[in-house]
């Protein structure tokens, strides 16, 4: 089996780690985290679960004290395809080594180009003009907008560093000033990219596609909403994730942040904003971006916190209850790369097994639980992945205990099913040292003599 992972597997996760474009999708969205996350920690003290809470803060400031707490997360949220999009060329600019900032600048220009303008009406039924012929809809800024900001990004740098790269620029005489020069050394990239956009949508609207964001959530949104929102796409996925794991390739980097965030952050987002219209209303999503992170992955992919608790309580062998001791504090912020490395994880027949199907089990468990309604889904906060286990569950879910208990639950799980294997591995690791130490002590014996 690892023989057959090494030779047909291996080599396409390799390259899928390292593709430009998708390695550049990771890192627009990265980009984008710290003001999620900021969005995140605003709309978690609008909603802390609190007896008289909003009363208390009415009383403090005001009864619109609530709307005014909501500005930082539509301006966190509802910006987030601006921020990806410009990330996703920019970051794709660097590694084609060209003028990065100009990349990402036309890129931003042409996802606004390709959104349509939404037209303002006043209270009497007249057009009231704007210089921008309407305002941009401010759903198609955010999640909804994510996937046409991502290949809009892609294909404008596209263009933009094969013109560059063929050299049909305006070079500048030297002595022109640095700023300048890569200024008209993107203008002809920049007009060949606006105008393709331009045409494209010009196209559609004169079709029943209507315009891009119509063409790519039917395409590929829609899609790919349905089968990565899906349990059986994410049962593929984490089998996936623990695979290229037990390979030794970073499969959370390669399966969820390349090619599954888009997917996760959107459904994240469609339940945050039902949240936010409607704390007791039925949540749309069970899985999400926190669905993964906070459930699927505590203490690290595999949860591998439930092994490094076993290896320093029940460990006999020296190796392991050293390698519980050193993993631990990781572990408690979900940091398992010394426990998949130290046990070793990687290439290991007997702990890639459980390793595999500890989060299979937890995923159906999990999955089941809120789907019948025992357990809270994630409320669209995006909590930062080292949040330590139970922090993080009861953050997740708004504030219910429910997000506690089926971590515990998760763990209870987990510690069931790496056991029998943590100890048969620990016994042949004791055998080995014991087996040494006897070696050792008859070499001093001879030695002595």
């Amino acid at each position: 089996m690892i023989g057959f992972l090494e030779k047909y597997v291996l080599p396409v996760a390799g390259k899928i780690q390292e593709q430009k474009h998708l390695q550049s999708v990771r890192d627009g969205i990265i980009l984008a985290m710290p003001l999620i996350i900021v969005g995140s920690f605003f709309l978690i003290i609008g909603n802390l679960p609190i007896p008289h809470y909003e009363a208390f803060m009415s009383g403090l400031f005001g009864k619109e004290w609530l709307t005014k707490l909501t500005y930082p997360v539509g301006a966190t949220f509802d910006i987030m395809s601006i921020i990806i999009g410009f990330g996703v060329a920019y970051r794709l600019a660097e590694r084609y080594k060209v003028d990065a900032l100009s990349a990402g600048a036309i890129s931003l220009a042409s996802f606004l180009l390709a959104t349509p303008h939404m037209t303002m009406f006043t209270p009497e039924g007249t057009q009231k003009a704007f210089e921008v012929g309407g305002v941009l809809p401010i759903s198609l800024m955010g999640s909804k907008g994510l996937f046409v900001a991502m290949i809009i990004a892609i294909v404008s740098t596209e263009i933009y560093r094969w013109v560059i790269q063929r050299k049909l620029v305006i070079n500048m005489p030297q002595g022109v000033p640095p700023a300048v020069a890569k200024s008209f050394v993107a203008l002809i990239p920049a007009f060949i990219v606006i105008t393709f956009i331009w045409i494209i949508r010009v196209i559609l609207e004169a079709t029943s596609l209507q315009d891009i964001h119509h063409v790519i959530n039917l395409v590929i949104t829609t899609p790919l909403s349905f089968i990565g929102g899906s349990l059986w796409g994410m049962l593929i996925a984490i089998l996936a994730i623990q695979i290229l794991w037990s390979l030794g390739l970073h499969g959370d980097a390669i399966i969820i942040d390349s090619l599954m965030a888009p997917v996760l952050f959107a459904l994240m987002d469609e339940n945050r904003q039902v949240f936010m219209a409607d704390h007791s209303a039925d949540l749309p999503n069970i899985i999400s971006a926190p669905f993964y992170s906070i459930f699927m992955t505590t203490g690290g992919s595999g949860l591998t916190i439930a092994l490094v608790l076993l290896m320093l309580f029940k460990a006999r062998s020296k190796q392991m209850k050293q390698l519980g001791r050193l993993a631990v504090g990781p572990s408690l912020f979900n940091i398992n790369e010394p426990t998949i490395f130290g046990t070793p994880i990687v290439m290991n027949p007997l702990m890639i097994i459980p390793f595999i199907l500890t989060p299979v089990v937890v995923l159906l468990v999990t999955y089941f639980s809120m789907d019948l309604g025992l357990v809270a889904k994630p409320n669209g906060v995006l909590i930062p992945w080292t949040t330590p286990m139970f922090i993080s569950g009861f953050l997740a879910t708004g504030g219910k205990v429910s997000g506690i208990v089926i971590q515990i639950v998760n763990l209870a799980v987990a510690l069931i099913i790496y056991y029998p294997f943590m100890r048969l591995y620990d016994k042949q690791k004791f055998n080995e040292e014991k087996g040494f130490e006897q070696i050792k002590s008859e070499k001093d014996l001879n030695h002595s003599i």
